[in-house]
């Protein structure tokens, strides 16, 4: 018997419904849910390394709604079904295992340093549109494509405050910027938040990069 994830009702089935698709026209990595007491949080990346060597920041969007008292779970999935209940989402047989699902934000301790408009955001996320569209050659491989996605979204912003360009993709791509609102940044280590009315993008990064010195053992003679 397939499990079933409950929600508090059809609205908000369709409303996780319209964060997977958005999530699948991203990538094929899947969508985190995380529920307890009554909460549902759904986070998927928006932009994450692939490999040791990538310094690609990663960048998450997430979305959090009421879901039944009773439901717990911490599982990755690349898909949901509906049922005959259309407050209940059939989950899949199997889950994934993406790396950036494992790096957790923190919970708490969250500072605020200042606020972007989000009409400025949406204007940042229309320029990284446009340039992927002229950086991409004709017949560019999958790999190119990547990479060149990766140098646009992953290069900090002046106007965004040094921020990846990537919250900026992230905010737009999943419907978090609706009208005229001032987006708090919020910070804590190495992780930055923006809560949008409609969603949250988180931000860590970038990768820190180079190696420790090597410390030498024995003695010299």
């Amino acid at each position: 018997m397939p499990h079933h994830l409950l929600l508090a009702d059809a609205d908000t089935s369709k409303d996780v419904l319209t964060f997977f698709g958005r999530a699948s026209r991203i990538g094929d990595e899947g969508v985190r849910l995380q529920a307890a007491r009554g909460v549902l949080a759904l986070t998927a990346a928006a932009l994450a390394p692939h490999g040791l060597f990538d310094h690609t920041p990663t960048v998450l969007a997430m979305r959090i709604v009421h879901a039944d008292p009773e439901l717990e779970c911490d599982v990755v999935v690349g898909s949901l079904g509906t049922t005959d209940d259309d407050r209940a989402l059939a989950l899949p047989e199997t889950g994934l295992s993406p790396a950036w699902a494992g790096v957790a934000p923190p919970r708490g301790a969250w500072e605020q340093t200042a606020t972007l408009p989000a009409s400025l955001i949406a204007q940042r996320a229309q320029w990284g549109i446009s340039a992927v569209a002229r950086g991409a050659a004709p017949g560019a491989g999958e790999e190119a494509v990547r990479a060149l996605r990766a140098a646009i979204w992953g290069e900090p912003d002046e106007d965004l405050g040094g921020l990846p360009r990537g919250v900026a993709f992230a905010a737009d791509a999943f419907g978090f910027i609706s009208g005229e609102e001032e987006v708090p940044v919020l910070r804590s280590g190495r992780w930055t938040r923006l809560p949008f009315r409609r969603g949250h993008v988180l931000a860590r990064g970038p990768v820190a990069t180079g190696l420790t010195a090597v410390r030498g053992t024995g003695s010299a003679e």
